[in-house]
Order: C-alpha cells, then sequence, then structure tokens
C-alpha cells in the first residue's frame, strides 16, 4: 500500500487544477466541496499509507536515523541528472513523513469543511479554495519529499500559498501589506535553507535524507555546526521565531481559516520539521543555540499575547510563542517531545482558531475581545468547544497540552548543556519555559472569560448566533482530539504504537529521559500548579461585570516591545534612505565603471575601423606597406 504515496499530494493538486480551470463555473458552494473531498481523499490516501507502512518489516528495510526501521520511497520521476548532481523527484515514507502527513491532511480536511460554511458569500469564493488545495499540494511535498530539493520546492510552495491567502482580501491595505510582509520575511529564511544545501551538497555529495544521515558523522564539526545554524535560520523564518516572527501576528489579516490552517497546522511547523529530518546534522552548540532562541522566542511572545485585545491576535502570538516551545524541545535532543507538541497543538491551536472565526461570524466580523462577552449562552457549541482548547493549551491534565508541553519542559530540565558554576543552563531554560506555561495559562483564560463569560459588552445592534453546521463540525472534532491527543505518546494501546517508538527510526540521537519517576511527579506539579495560578489570576481580575481597565496591560506589551514599530520606522526612514543611497552607488560607481569600459572598447573600435574598410585595394596596400616595412626591417639586422 505504501505504493500509493503519490496520491496523497496528486488529490489536492487535482483539486487545484479542476479549480483552476472550471472554479467560477462551479460557484458556491461546490468549489468549496470539491476541494473539501480533494482533502479528504488525500487524507484517506495517508490512512492507507500508513497502514502499508505499518505492515514493512522492519528488518528488511533501513531507517533514515540508522538504527534500522520502516523506510520506503516512491521515485516518480528523475529530475535533475546534472554531472555528479542526480536529484529525483520522489517521496519518502518514513514514521517522521507519515506522522506529519496524517495531521497535515486530517486536520487540513477539517478546515476545508469549516470553510465551506465560513466564505459563504464571498465574491472570491472559488479563488479560496483553489488557493487552499494548492497549499495543502505544497505542504504534503514538504512533508514527503525524499531530499531537500523536492522539500525546497513544496517550501516555497508553502511560502507562495500564505502569500496569496494572507492578502486574499487585498482591497484592504492592511491585508496586502500582510501578505507582502510574510513573503520578504520569509525569503530571509530560504537564504538559509538554500546555502545549507549547497553546503551539504559541497561536502557530502548529496541531497537525499538517507544520504545525509548516513554521511553526518562524517561532517567536521564546523562545517556540521555552520549547517546547523543555516537550518536554524531557515527555520526560524516559517516557523516565526525570534527575529523573524514579526510576519506571523501581521498574517491574521487573512480570513481565519487560513490563520488555522497556515499558521497553527501546517506552514509554521515547517520549520520544526525540517531541525527534526535533519537531526543527525544538528551539533551540541547549534542545539544550545536552539534551545536559547526557543525560549526567548516563548517567554517573548507570551508576554506579547498578555495585552493584546484582538481575539486573533492573541492566539496568533500564542502560535509563536508554542513554537517556541518546539524549538526549545529540538534544542534539548527532545526530536519526540517537539513533533508530539507540533500535533496536540495542531488540534487545539486549529480548534482556537476556528473557534474564533465563529465568534467573528457570529458578531458579525467584530474581533476586538472588549465588545464581547457572554456568549457562551448564544453559542454553546462554540464556547464548548473553544473551553476545551483553553484547558489544552492551558496544560491542564488529562488534556493534550498537559502532556506534550510537560515533556519539553522535563527534557529541559535534564539537559546538561552547559554549566556555569553552580548553575545549569538547562535550568535556566525549563524556569523560562516555566513562567511562559503560566503567562498562557493566564492570557488564554482572560481571552476565554472576555469572550465567553461576564456581561454582555457587544452592541445591541449585532445578533450573535451559533455557526452553522458546516463550521461546529470541525469544532467538535478537533475538540476531541484535543482532549484525547495525547493518548498517542502513552503505552495504554502497545509500545509498538506509541509516538516515541514509532518516530525512533527517523531519528540518530534522541534525548532518553533519565529522571527518576518521583522527580517526574514533582516537576509535572510544579507546571500544573503554574497553570492553576495562571488561571486563577485570570479569573480574579476578568471575571467581572466591569473591565479593570488597561492599568494590567501596560503599553510596552499591547505594542510589543515596539519591535514591530521601530522596524517599520527604520526601513520606512534610515532603511529606505540607506537602500536609496546604495541604489545611487551602483548607479554611478558599479554601473559608471561597467558604461566606462564599454565606452572604451566602443572608442577603440572607432579607431580601428577603418583598417576593416572592405576595399580590395586597401587590404593590398596594407600588405604592401608592410612588406616593405618586414624588408627594411631585416636589411637594418643585416647590417648590424
Amino acid at each position: 500500500m505504501v505504493e500509493l504515496v503519490w496520491l496523497i499530494p496528486a488529490l489536492p493538486l487535482a483539486g487545484f487544477a479542476v479549480l483552476l480551470l472550471a472554479g467560477p463555473r462551479l460557484g458556491e458552494p461546490r468549489a468549496g466541496w470539491l476541494a473539501t473531498a480533494a482533502s479528504a481523499g488525500s487524507f484517506l490516501f495517508t490512512l492507507v499509507t500508513f497502514g502499508g507502512l505499518l505492515a514493512l518489516e522492519s528488518a528488511d528495510e533501513g531507517g533514515a536515523g540508522g538504527h534500522g526501521g520502516r523506510w520506503f520511497v516512491s521515485t516518480l520521476f528523475e529530475w535533475m541528472p546534472i554531472g555528479g548532481l542526480e536529484v529525483d523527484a520522489a517521496l519518502l515514507v518514513d514514521p517522521l513523513s507519515m506522522t506529519m502527513a496524517l495531521f497535515v491532511t486530517g486536520v487540513g480536511t477539517l478546515i476545508h469543511l469549516y470553510s465551506v460554511g465560513y466564505m459563504h458569500g464571498d465574491p472570491k469564493y472559488s479563488k479560496f479554495f483553489l488557493y487552499l488545495n494548492l497549499f495543502l499540494f505544497s505542504m504534503l511535498m514538504l512533508v514527503l519529499g525524499e531530499n531537500l530539493v523536492v522539500t525546497f520546492l513544496g517550501w516555497e510552495g508553502v511560502g507562495t500559498c500564505s502569500y496569496l491567502l494572507i492578502s486574499f482580501w487585498h482591497e484592504r491595505p492592511t491585508a496586502a501589506t500582510a501578505g507582502k510582509k510574510a513573503f520578504v520575511t520569509n525569503r530571509i529564511g530560504d537564504f538559509g535553507f538554500m546555502i545549507a544545501t549547497f553546503l551539504l551538497w559541497t561536502t557530502l555529495g548529496t541531497v537525499s535524507y538517507a544520504g545525509i544521515a548516513a554521511g553526518a558523522p562524517a561532517l567536521a564539526t564546523g562545517t556540521a555546526t555552520a549547517v546547523s545554524l543555516l537550518l536554524l535560520l531557515a527555520a526560524a523564518g516559517k516557523s516565526a521565531q525570534l527575529p523573524l516572527y514579526v510576519w506571523l501576528p501581521d498574517a491574521m489579516e487573512g480570513p481565519t481559516p487560513v490563520s488555522a490552517m497556515v499558521h497553527a497546522a501546517t506552514m509554521v511547523t515547517a520549520g520544526v520539521y525540517l531541525l527534526v529530518r535533519l537531526n543527525p546534522v544538528l551539533t551540541d552548540t547549534a542545539l544550545l543555540i536552539i534551545a536559547i532562541v526557543g525560549a526567548a522566542t516563548a517567554l517573548f511572545a507570551a508576554l506579547a499575547a498578555v495585552a493584546q485585545h484582538d481575539i486573533k491576535k492573541v492566539l496568533a502570538y500564542s502560535t509563536v510563542s508554542q513554537l517556541g516551545y518546539m524549538f526549545l524541545a529540538i534544542g534539548s535532543g527532545a526530536y519526540v517531545a517537539a513533533i508530539f507538541h507540533v500535533v496536540t497543538h495542531a488540534f487545539f491551536k486549529g480548534l482556537l482558531f476556528l473557534g474564533s472565526g465563529s465568534v467573528i461570524h457570529g458578531l458579525g466580523d467584530e474581533q476586538d475581545m472588549r465588545r464581547m462577552g457572554a456568549l457562551r449562552a448564544v453559542m454553546p457549541v462554540t464556547a464548548v468547544t473553544f473551553i476545551v482548547g483553553w484547558l489544552a493549551i492551558a496544560g491542564v491534565p488529562p488534556l493534550s497540552g498537559f502532556w506534550s508541553k510537560d515533556e519539553i519542559l522535563l527534557a529541559a530540565w535534564e539537559h546538561s548543556y552547559v554549566t556555569l558554576g553552580w548553575l545549569r543552563v538547562g535550568h535556566v531554560l525549563w524556569a523560562v519555559g516555566l513562567v511562559t506555561a503560566l503567562l498562557t495559562a493566564y492570557y488564554m483564560s482572560r481571552q476565554t472569560f472576555l469572550v465567553f463569560f461576564g456581561g454582555q459588552r457587544w452592541d445591541d445592534s449585532a445578533h450573535p448566533h451559533e455557526s452553522p453546521a458546516t463550521m461546529t463540525l470541525p469544532l467538535v472534532v478537533l475538540a476531541g482530539a484535543a482532549a484525547i491527543g495525547g493518548i498517542m505518546n502513552l503505552p495504554l494501546v502497545g509500545d509498538w504504537l506509541v509516538l516515541e517508538h514509532f518516530l525512533e527510526p527517523a531519528l540518530a540521537h534522541e534525548h532518553r529521559f533519565s529522571s527518576q519517576t518521583w522527580e517526574k511527579l514533582l516537576l509535572a506539579f510544579v507546571a500544573v500548579l503554574a497553570a492553576l495560578i495562571g488561571i486563577t489570576v485570570a479569573a480574579a481580575t476578568w471575571l467581572r461585570s466591569r473591565l479593570p481597565g488597561n492599568r494590567l496591560e501596560p503599553a510596552l506589551l499591547e505594542n510589543v516591545f515596539y519591535v514591530d514599530s521601530t522596524i517599520s520606522n527604520f526601513v520606512g526612514g534610515p532603511g529606505t534612505k540607506a537602500f536609496e543611497a546604495a541604489a545611487t552607488a551602483d548607479r554611478r560607481f558599479v554601473d559608471g565603471a561597467v558604461n566606462g569600459v564599454a565606452k572604451l572598447v566602443r572608442m577603440l573600435g572607432e579607431a580601428v575601423r577603418p583598417l576593416q574598410s572592405g576595399y580590395l585595394r586597401h587590404y593590398a596596400s596594407g600588405v604592401a606597406v608592410g612588406a616593405i616595412i618586414l624588408v627594411i626591417w631585416l636589411a637594418l639586422q643585416g647590417v648590424s
């Protein structure tokens, strides 16, 4: 059954092709149902391929991490036979690619279904689903690619589609600007991806993941560290880590299903996937830097989320913060914990984004939480499912977010990194993660209380109502997944199906937990206590009939430490002048030098052009004069 892997990306691509040719004629809702069917078919064949992968005999296959395991390559065609570079258009079926493909297609299908109702009445209805199918195809090529070049095809594809989807309502200047901002910022990360690929090719002679895993031990430490840091740059661009996070909050200008699809479940996890996929290359120095970047991003974004008023902006900064947790897990060598959190995050953050979209839809496009309140009575399904997502991300057991976040914190606590006297860096990073967990519980509780509890603050002209079944059904399914998703890494069914053991063949050096049981329980208790403190403080602050004003929301946090405005002011002021000066220097000096050489050559050509008149008598005269000069010269040589 693994041979059918090509159908997984082929079906969304086919949906894109049909919508490209006949989308306007199909119209609403048929265009939406066609795109949803293509996504659902992709999910079905992902399940079939997953079953085929489980059926493979591990003894007969070679694993990417060098430990043995299930591994299948489907070569579609020879793509780039250029000298010593041979790149196939090939798809990889292994535990990591299947884990990613399962939740990408599963959550993607629910988001497609949700969009059928959410995009009702939009004049560009069919175009939206065309973009959505193309995005899904690109993301699947990214995670299923057998080599870096195929992955880069998907990498650029999701970047292009995110631009198209974020700026979908381009009539709004803010949406058009947000799309361009995302596109430009991601190009910085793309630079890291390409240079890392070139470096791996020149040193190992291959871009396939199997070849890179096999050759990684032979890499010089300096080379491996350089590749690792370039991959971190690439991952920071896609997964919105400091300092390249600035595009993601503005990306909320796109329709809410875009926020759920691109910025919760799929594209923003591409950087995490890339680092985990190339884990054999990562060095200790690079891992420490990755962990520090992740912890700093998690805390920074959590502080920003505390003071946001836009319901989607809170979730946007929350996404940046949760991605920071994933980078902290990678830096701790806990690759399984990183992927575990990627999956659970897709469940509860996808749920929260779609829930916020349901609220926006029911309130007539209102997004300011200060104009909401008491919506649980008129939107019961949205309220109950949103509450499940809130408790999951807050880390309340036994919901899914508790299990994955607890593993990350435990891995940070155990990892030695470096020791500064009595101080272990791992303990510092654990403390940062714990504070972030407390802030997460606080700001998500604040959001839930402001939106669904307290007194009514919406305008009397608004008539909030529950969303249609096409929107509430995905909420219910995702709420169920967010509630019980943690069991995927618990040995309840059998060790063979536990995520940790399933992913092992794709990992070169996974972190092994060494803490004793009492220590694990103590750390888990502290994490849960932090979450309960955050919820309690939020309840004491926000469960009131009147808002307490802005005294708890300092301008520094509301404006996200003025990072974004500082960048904008620099680019629009000194940056623009610097670019103009560089353009002037290029025009005057570089172009001037080039044009000067061309002018000199042209003058020399003009000078010698009379020698090429085309008249035979001129050439004969020239030969005669030359012969006379030669005879005179020889005669003089003889005299001397």
